[in-house]
């Protein structure tokens, strides 16, 4: 999997690609929490590149933003296929984040 941190609208936007399986994950928390002990406490989490998520994946996915709200911050998804998307909303994670259709309108949603 690759990870990719940009600036986009002076918000950080962690671009993914490839699959999120548990080898992945391990690389993916790091980098994660990496970020928000840097003292990024807003985030987009941008999912155009992935294909697959795995409970490992959404684990990280809690942890990181657990931690993060302890700031006060939070954690912005967009840009998910059909089928990633279908993961988090069976496994209800849909209703624990706010998923955006792209990351202009994530990035927007961080402003307010």
């Amino acid at each position: 999997m690759e990870i990719k941190e940009d600036k986009i609208d002076e918000q950080v936007v962690i671009s993914l690609k490839g699959r999120i399986d548990s080898t992945a994950a391990v690389e993916f928390e790091e980098k994660l929490i990496e970020i928000i002990d840097a003292g990024c406490h807003t985030m987009v989490i941008d999912f155009a590149g992935i294909q697959f998520i795995s409970s490992a994946g959404l684990r990280v996915l809690l942890l990181a933003a657990k931690k993060i709200k302890t700031y006060g911050g939070k954690i912005l998804l967009s840009s998910m296929s059909k089928d990633v998307r279908e993961v988090f909303d069976i496994s209800g994670f849909s209703s624990i984040f706010e998923i955006h259709d792209n990351v202009a309108s994530a990035t927007a949603a961080l402003k307010k």
